[in-house]
This record gives structure tokens, C-alpha cells and sequence, in this order.
């Protein structure tokens, strides 16, 4: 067993349900997002069920920000007020916010404020160059090995293997959003609609590709499951559904993902604003284990290279 006292933190992007950061004592920080010229705290002002309500009868569409570099120190005093001795901090991709630079930035201020820490809490933030159950459910299981005893450093690299592999597999039910957030054209968002076509897209490191297009809703859960189920390596290795508004498309990808796959998903994750706001509030995928990438994530080190190099 091991005499660490490790705390995980996140931001609410990673959409794990409350029940999961209760029993698993995870951290969670808000994400600020402004609807109709009005600020809120995502998880905190409003359910992820109310979100969807207020994102339809929002006049504009609305925004997401990034946690800031205070409420990240703040974060980090508490925890060695607490008595923590480590924190490991995932927090959403890089590639579509500042949150891991305001991570990094936190921690730096917070050293800097109180150096009695220096050398008796241990901060580490990593990019999950993920979205939504991408790296929140690497969490709830990076929990429960904490909570078996599992030390810091073996956390941390079950965490980095797993973002090196992970990909998400997921398909918006209108093109609606997509096409209000600028994600594709215009024109072709409107085609795709008349033709009731819907693509499928990958969330690989961070970023976002079209992968297939298919016709037709009913054809969507299928083709996403076998697309996902090609592109495993590891055929057996856990898999974990999201979906949007409609609860009923998550409980279809389980039921047909335990067919495909041999085995039922370990969890269904519901989409909270990041993804809502870009894709749209329904929603359905799958995460699955890819085969292993050169790691092109963020990290402190990159970010200081970057910072030179400017």
C-alpha cells in the first residue's frame, strides 16, 4: 500500500456523472460558460439535462472558457491544506482549450506563493488530448487504483498509456450545431442535412476528423460500432458509451455494442456542454483502445519549449 496521499483532479469537459467523483473522490472544477451574455458555472448553475434546455432556447450559441490560472491555485492550496502530498490534474485537450496551459500556470503560481510546498506535494497536469468520457473514464478507473493503494507514479502511467490509445467514435443526429460552430462548412452542414446524411467523427489526440458518412438514423449506431470495433487493437479491452439528450441512443449503442464486442461497455457517460455546444445536444459513441501513437500531447516541457521559441 502506498503512503501517498493522491488526489485526481478535472475539469467537468471529462462529463463524469456525480455519483463516479463521489465514490471515486475525484476532484472535479467547473467550467465557466456564458449563454446569452450571462456567466455560469457548468455542474454547479445548472444539470447537464438543464443545460440542454437552456442551449435550445439560447439566442446565441454559447460559449465555453477555460478554468483560470487562480481557481487552479486555489485548487492546489486546498490540497495541501488538506494534507495531500500529490495531485495529479487531467485536464481536456489542448488542441481546443487554454486549460492545460491555466493548469500549468496555476501550479506554477501556487509553488511560487507558498514555497513551504516545494518538495512536500508533488503536482502533475496532463493533457488528455481527449473530450468528454475520453479522459473521464480513464479517471474513475485511475481512482479506483488510488483508492487500492496503487502509488503516483504507476497512476500516472496507466493515465499516459491509456490517452496514447484511446479514440473516441461518436456522430452528431443533426448537423445543426456543427454548422453554428463553425466545425464544418456551411453549406456542406445544410447538404448533409437535406440528404439526412450523418458523419461519423474521430477524437484522436485532440483532433477531430470525418471519418465516414452514413444515411439515415437508424443506420448511425451500427456503422459507428463496427468502425470502432475495426480500428481496436485489443478486441477485449473495455469499452464506455456517451450519448446526448436522448437517453434511449445510449441504451441502443450498450445493448448493440455488448454484441459486437463480446462484452458489455463499462458505463454509459453523458455529454455535458463541451460537446453539446459543437455537435449538438444528441449525441451517441464509444471509446475504444486504438493501437499506440507517438505522444503528441502537451506537456510542461513542450509548453516551455514554445514559450522560447515565441
Amino acid at each position: 500500500m502506498s503512503e501517498e496521499k493522491i488526489l485526481l483532479m478535472t475539469d467537468t469537459a471529462s462529463d463524469i456523472a456525480d455519483e463516479d467523483l463521489i465514490a471515486s473522490e475525484i476532484m472535479m472544477l467547473p467550467i465557466p460558460i456564458t449563454i446569452d451574455g450571462q456567466g455560469y458555472l457548468e455542474r454547479m448553475d445548472f444539470t447537464t439535462e438543464e443545460f440542454y434546455d437552456r442551449l435550445a432556447a439560447s439566442k446565441e450559441l454559447p460559449v465555453t472558457s477555460h478554468i483560470s490560472s487562480f481557481t487552479y491555485e486555489q485548487a492546489y492550496k486546498d490540497a495541501f491544506e488538506r494534507g495531500y502530498t500529490h495531485v495529479i490534474n487531467v485536464t481536456i485537450t489542448s488542441e481546443g482549450s487554454n486549460m492545460f496551459v491555466a493548469a500549468v500556470t496555476g501550479k506554477r503560481q501556487f509553488f511560487e506563493e507558498h514555497p513551504e510546498a516545494v518538495g512536500k506535494m508533488e503536482i502533475k497536469v496532463l493533457d488528455s488530448g481527449s473530450y468528454t468520457l475520453g479522459y473521464g473514464y480513464p479517471l474513475v478507473e485511475a481512482a479506483k487504483m488510488n483508492l487500492k493503494g496503487a502509488g503516483f507514479e504507476q497512476i500516472v502511467d496507466y493515465l499516459e498509456d491509456f490517452f496514447s490509445t484511446v479514440e473516441i467514435h461518436f456522430a452528431p443526429y443533426s448537423l445543426e450545431y456543427a454548422k453554428r460552430s463553425g466545425r464544418i462548412p456551411v453549406a456542406a452542414a445544410f447538404v448533409g442535412d437535406m440528404l439526412g446524411l450523418r458523419p461519423i467523427i474521430s477524437i484522436i489526440d485532440g483532433k477531430t476528423t470525418i471519418v465516414e458518412k452514413v444515411r439515415g438514423d437508424k443506420n448511425l449506431i451500427p456503422r459507428i460500432l463496427d468502425y470502432a470495433r475495426s480500428r481496436c487493437v485489443d478486441k477485449d479491452a473495455p469499452t464506455a458509451i456517451v450519448c446526448g439528450c436522448d437517453p434511449t441512443c445510449g441504451d441502443d449503442a450498450f445493448r448493440q455494442a455488448k454484441k459486437v464486442f463480446g462484452h458489455k461497455p463499462k458505463a454509459i457517460y453523458q455529454a455535458g456542454a463541451s460537446i453539446a455546444i459543437n455537435a449538438g445536444p444528441k449525441v451517441v459513441g464509444i471509446i475504444v483502445r486504438g493501437a499506440k501513437r507517438v505522444n503528441t500531447r502537451m506537456s510542461e516541457k513542450k509548453l516551455d519549449t514554445l514559450a522560447k521559441e515565441q
